[in-house]
């Protein structure tokens, strides 16, 4: 996942998915309070490539930035707006693009530690400023002086002398506008204002409701006993984890966001499997203080107004015009090409796993019972077994974090582009488990810097990610400092990190966002490495991921953390064969998320349900649409779907979106070679360094000389035969 705007905002603002949600209060002015000169914000970092000085940062710092980046970047933007000589390029657009600098240093390193090592201080600046900067915000973009320029430019773009990427920002920056509500009616415009400042607020305890739920909803545990299928590592693992929390003697197994918890697989009690399973899928139900159905209720409500006064019949008419996709229709389509068989698949599974049960019953003289959602994974494993003779117990001694990272991840960067990377332990970080990597081009140049933060913890959320600290661009003189955030476990001291088979494929996908960042070469920073629209900005991510099964990087990093030992042929040979097992539930899994997704914004405000409906709109929606098979639940549910509360509103078939063009371009590099260095570099030149300077799917066309189709995606998952 990349954490990504809706909207770039190219000002260097640096916004966060939950703040830019376009929001608003009544413009302020900043507060009059001076803020000590050693605020690391006030000033570049001096650290080489404007690398966040995160020693020098404390969370004191936030407000007194906020509140002078805002004063700062509200005068440029009077200055250009008011600007008494006619409208140019250079005086207003790029003007622009230059604007906002203070204030976009200090929101891109705040919206990145709220995500990654939050704190009490944190959160409450982050509903503090959330209002605040949406009001920052459509104080720019609903500046009617401003707009006026933008529009004269728009309006004659085509005898400004500019060249093709120029052109393309003046358009980019009116459509922006014009979707903020620069052409609304005063009254409209207020009322958008209210919207944006409420939706604001709410997408910021959303997300913080979230994390509290995943903390509070671990399970403790009384009995070792009851943990049989756990390694004793993973055992003393939790026991630690409950000493830490205060309850000696027990098991504390902490939560991940997903629906389904990772360690289903491996536990042999069925009771604290169901147990485990229904505690992940009530959060943000329960009733407690960190209930989200009263949120879900009013955000999409708010988003469905929205649209609405800007002209469109549901919020995803309006979000999907700015992507590939373009209306719902096409979503739609897609979406339902694919789940008959997904389901159909699921349900085949399904079968094989039932028929275990009853086997395995029988042998036992015990009564047999129906397959539950709690133990899909714990029996998929065992059908593994019985069909491929591998479980992921096997793989995971072959999969250690970092020569999964340096021996793997870097490993196929280097041979596809001749990049090379050198750990760097002078320069801070903002937690101790976080270290810093230098990546150099093929002639020994400089080309960024890369922080790696794999580690679960209480203070940051679910799931992976990369985000960008500095963006390059021509124009600006920058160059990327990106990051890159995973959620696997961290060991007990002296132990390894041992990674699944899922986390090490994240691992990939997360460095294909890192490349599309770190490989960026375009002159604007509007445009710079992932700013891309939403269901495009999996695709070079997904691409990525095919090296993690690549024979010669595979066996480069699949070694044993103890002997040395390369994975067994025989081994390797069993995970690739196993490449399309289970794929039925793992697509409708994310299918159900993708459909609930639209079903919550493909409606008028309306026909969406208060709070106490919530639950029951969810299960109509995936009854209508043929996803209410029980066994196998959306990967996420409603109230814990931070996705569609963020920046991927209306946009989580992205994922499947993107997959159709990177199973097309996988053939295609299949076909030209694979890894070489040649597929490499028409990869880096011809799509990862054009950014959004240009529009997706002809990037797409320049790079795989084909149009996109649906079939190579099918094949892939088994979902038909080739």
């Amino acid at each position: 996942m990349l954490l990504k705007t809706p909207i770039a905002l190219s000002m260097a603002l640096a916004l966060s998915a939950a703040s830019f949600c376009l929001t608003t209060v009544p413009a302020q002015a900043a507060s009059s309070e001076v803020a000590p000169a050693s605020n690391p914000f006030y000033q570049p970092s001096s650290l080489p490539l404007q690398y966040p000085p995160f020693d020098k940062i404390k969370d004191s710092d936030f407000a007194p930035a906020f509140d002078r980046g805002m004063a700062d970047h509200l005068k440029e933007v009077e200055a250009i707006a008011n600007n008494p000589e006619p409208a140019t390029f250079d005086n207003t657009i790029l003007a622009m693009e230059r604007s906002g600098q203070l204030l976009g240093r200090s929101r891109g390193v705040f919206s990145n530690l709220t995500g990654t090592n939050t704190n009490d201080a944190l959160k409450k600046l982050e509903a503090s400023y959330s209002p605040k900067f949406a009001a920052h915000n459509d104080s720019v973009y609903l500046n009617a002086p401003l707009f006026s320029r933008i529009k004269s430019l728009y309006d004659n773009r085509g005898s400004l002398g500019l060249d093709a990427q120029s052109v393309r920002l003046v358009e980019r920056y009116h459509t922006d506008f014009v979707r903020a509500g620069s052409n609304l009616t005063e009254a409209q415009k207020t009322r958008v204002k209210a919207i944006n400042a409420q939706l604001a607020t709410l997408a910021t305890k959303f997300s913080q409701n979230v994390l509290a739920e995943v903390n509070d909803s671990a399970l403790f545990v009384d009995k070792r006993a009851d943990l049989v299928g756990l390694s004793d590592d993973e055992i003393d693992k939790l026991a630690e984890s409950a000493r830490e929390k205060g309850q000696p003697g027990k098991y504390r197994i902490a939560l991940l966001n997903t629906t389904i918890q990772p360690l289903l697989p491996q536990l042999d009690h069925r009771a604290l499997r169901e147990r485990l399973h229904k505690a992940s899928i009530v959060r943000g139900s329960r009733g407690n203080q960190w209930d989200n159905r009263a949120i879900v209720s009013s955000v999409t409500k708010l988003r469905a107004e929205r649209a609405a006064i800007m002209g469109y019949p549901n919020y995803a008419a309006f979000g999907l015009a700015e992507q590939t996709a373009k209306n719902p229709e096409a979503v739609n389509k897609m979406l339902a090409q694919i789940a008959p068989a997904a389901v159909a698949n699921a349900r085949k599974e399904g079968a094989v796993l039932q028929a275990m049960i009853d086997r395995e019953q029988k042998a036992k003289g015990k009564k047999s019972f129906a397959l539950a959602p709690w133990d899909w994974s714990y029996y998929t494993e065992k059908v593994r077994k019985a069909q491929y003779d591998f479980d992921e117990k096997q793989l995971k001694p072959y999969l250690e974090l970092n020569n999964v990272l340096e021996k793997g991840v870097f490993y196929a960067v280097t041979k596809l582009y001749g990049v090379t990377f050198k750990r760097r332990s002078d320069l801070p970080v903002y937690q101790e488990d976080v270290t810093v990597y230098e990546a150099f081009n093929e002639d020994g140049s400089q080309l960024a810097f890369v922080i790696v933060d794999p580690y679960a913890r209480s203070s940051k959320r679910g799931g992976a990610w990369m985000n960008s600290y500095v963006n390059q661009s021509e124009l600006m003189g920058t160059k990327p400092v990106v990051a890159f955030h995973l959620n696997i476990d961290k060991p007990t001291a002296g132990k390894p990190a041992l990674m699944t088979w899922d986390d090490t494929n994240t691992a990939f996908h997360e460095f294909g966002h890192v490349l599309h960042g770190m490989f960026s070469n375009v002159r604007y920073p509007y445009f710079s490495g992932t700013r891309v629209p939403r269901d495009f900005v999996e695709f070079p991510s997904q691409v990525n991921e095919m090296w993690a099964t690549w024979p010669s990087i595979l066996a480069n990093y699949a070694v044993h953390w103890q002997t040395g030992e390369v994975m067994p042929k025989e081994l390797l040979a069993k995970v690739l064969s196993a490449t399309k097992f289970n794929q039925g539930f793992i697509t409708t899994s994310y299918l159900g998320s993708a459909m609930l997704d639209q079903r919550w914004h493909q409606v008028a405000a309306d026909k969406l349900p208060e709070a106490d409906g919530v639950m029951a709109y969810e299960a109509k929606a995936l009854k209508d649409v043929g996803l209410n098979y029980a066994a196998v639940p959306p990967r996420y549910r409603t109230t814990y779907f931070s996705h569609i509360m963020g920046g991927y509103a209306a946009g989580y078939y992205a994922y499947i979106w993107s997959e159709v063009l990177d199973a097309g371009t996988v053939k295609w590099i299949e076909s030209h070679g694979g890894l070489t260095r040649a597929n490499g570099d028409r990869f880096r030149d011809k799509l990862l360094s054009r950014g959004g300077s240009k529009d997706a799917m002809q990037l797409y066309r320049d790079f795989s000389e084909q149009e996109p189709n649906i079939q190579p995606l099918l094949e892939r998952r088994g979902l038909i035969a080739k």
